[in-house]
């Protein structure tokens, strides 16, 4: 398989643009504006170009290659420690429960409450794959070279991770949960507000947004029955995300209602699993994983074959070819799943 993760350069914009018109809406981390594409690039570059292993808050931003034909055919992003500029607001599910004496009976209510628990985490999203390319496991390619890189530059991510999963957009783009919570506060729809938040933070939440609890069964049926579900689209990614280690904590998106999957670092399947080997040899056997070299900039990941010899492993010629592996150069890699 020719296909490579890579860091994104500034020729990729065209690519980045063209993939944004395709993801149908809600999809705060790609939206079809090239002047933010840019300033992601722009920031992406900056912290790629930063050598200190500390935690700051920084993007990195990678792309999928055809290494044969050179077409980006995918892209995913990693954020190191979400909420530093702006706050970073989810609706956290809770109960309430009251008990009458006098009519010998118990209520329990659910209650959206409005929090910042997940400031500081580092998150994995961005993830879109051209339609053209859902095959051959390059989904989960791009899922996972994330967690491989974080595993090479552990010291400049947090010891929590989550990804939001985009909530239930209906045909026209709106969002249910947005019409029936927060648009009731905000006069605007749902595609206005999202790209309002792409540009300009979420500054604009905390200005606006009411901080009392909600009760879900004051709200609409069809906003309570999204709660919590992730869109059509993104099944595959949650159930891929839920084999990684990540689980469901009662956090939702403040505006499609999409379930947002917390995990611990160092618990991530991909991260704990992963060794890294010298390669001592390159020939065309092995099992196979998922395998990267280099660091920032120079990070790439790709699917290969590797095998334990002595000193430490054997590298597939095409794949130490995509990634630009030798004899004597360290390998981080994990079984493929």
């Amino acid at each position: 398989m020719s296909f490579v993760i890579r860091a994104a350069r500034d020729g990729d914009l065209q690519a980045l643009y063209e993939m944004a018109k395709l993801t149908g809406g809600g999809f705060t981390n790609l939206q079809p504006e090239k002047g933010v594409l840019r300033a992601k690039l722009a920031r992406s570059h900056a912290a790629f170009e930063r050598d200190e292993n500390t935690l700051a808050d920084e993007l990195f931003l990678l792309v999928l290659e055809n290494s044969a034909t050179g077409e980006v055919r995918g892209t995913c992003q990693i954020f190191t420690a979400v909420g530093q500029k702006w706050p970073f607001y989810s609706y956290r599910i809770g109960i309430d429960s009251k008990h009458s004496r006098e009519l010998d009976r118990t209520f329990q209510s659910e209650l959206l409450n409005l929090t910042n628990d997940l400031v500081g985490c580092s998150e994995v999203g961005g993830l879109f794959l051209h339609p053209g390319e859902r095959a051959g496991g390059l989904g989960m390619l791009l899922a996972r070279s994330r967690y491989l890189f974080i595993k090479r530059h552990r010291a400049r991510f947090a010891n929590r991770v989550l990804a939001e999963l985009r909530g239930i957009i209906d045909e026209a783009g709106g969002s249910p949960f947005w019409d029936g919570v927060a648009g009731r506060f905000f006069g605007m729809s749902f595609q206005q507000a999202d790209s309002f938040n792409a540009v300009h933070g979420t500054q604009f939440i905390a200005d606006m947004m009411p901080k009392h609890p909600i009760y879900t069964a004051m709200l609409t049926e069809s906003a309570r029955a999204v709660i919590g579900l992730p869109h059509p689209s993104g099944r595959a990614a949650m159930r891929m995300l839920e084999n990684e280690g990540f689980a469901f904590e009662n956090y939702i998106d403040i505006f499609d209602g999409g379930p947002t999957m917390t995990a611990r670092t160092d618990n991530v399947k991909a991260i704990r699993d992963s060794v890294e080997s010298p390669v001592v040899a390159i020939e065309p056997r092995g099992e196979p994983v998922l395998a990267s070299a280099g660091r920032l900039p120079d990070f790439r990941a790709a699917y290969g074959r590797v095998a334990a010899v002595d000193g430490g492993v054997a590298l597939d010629p095409d794949c130490a070819r995509i990634l630009g592996v030798k004899s004597g150069d360290s390998l981080l890699h994990v079984p493929r799943l």
